[in-house]
């Protein structure tokens, strides 16, 4: 059974959440955003659903330390809000939201977001120690619409063997784009799969790559 770590200083909407979910994953859940991080590391939960609202410590700052920590940063989460509005929901999946829900929730669309999500492997998942750093590529290959592109991209963690990148272009899952890193003189890092995508409603896209080869070019070695 699938786990999920619920944070939400509302005791009532927990309970909601775990009444109506209970029946198809294993819950673990907390009222204190202080101490979810500590949770999340210790129980390794297969997703996250998140209040934004809470004291001392806010959704957006927990959904930014769950993305910075090599054991978390592949967690799908889920935020469930009150609030409403475009802005928000953009500001959520550019920090790496999957899904947003604002209150009263609609449980059948969440169990399907959920089901689709956990249902996605996750080839790079926790595979590696991963690190957070900005690097900035040029992406060459075929788009999502069978076209040629070239576009620019920037990375929010690296490994050995891949990394994560945000583009404009929409790209397939197992695609293959060659990977140039820019300086004063861009050189091919080599050729790297599409593994995972977030959906964003921006015109942003995040992507998770996995090079076929590791490349003697990239910054991280094994």
């Amino acid at each position: 059974m699938k786990k999920l770590l619920l944070v939400d200083d509302d005791n009532s909407m927990r309970n909601l959440l775990r009444m109506r979910l209970s029946d198809t994953y294993e819950i673990v859940d907390t009222q204190d955003p202080e101490q979810a991080l500590g949770i999340a590391l210790e129980s390794k939960p297969d997703a996250i659903l998140l209040d934004l609202m809470m004291p001392k410590f806010s959704g957006f700052d927990l959904c930014q330390s769950f993305r910075a920590l090599t054991h978390t940063s592949y967690v799908p989460i889920f935020v469930i809000s009150g609030q409403a509005g475009n802005k928000c929901k953009e500001f959520c999946a550019a920090l790496g939201a999957a899904g947003y829900f604002e209150k009263p929730i609609d449980f059948k669309l969440l169990k399907e977001r959920l089901a689709a999500e956990l249902n996605t492997e996750r080839p790079e998942r926790r595979s590696e120690t991963r690190v957070r750093m900005k690097l900035s590529l040029r992406l060459k290959g075929i788009d999502a619409d069978g076209n040629a592109f070239e576009d620019l991209g920037e990375t929010e963690d690296v490994s050995a063997s891949g990394f994560l990148c945000t583009c404009t272009r929409k790209l397939a899952v197992g695609s293959v784009i060659e990977i140039f890193l820019l300086g004063s003189k861009p050189r091919l890092a080599g050729k790297a799969r599409v593994v995972r995508k977030d959906v964003s409603p921006g015109p942003w896209q995040r992507y998770g790559f996995h090079f076929d080869v590791k490349p003697a070019e990239w910054l991280m070695q094994a």
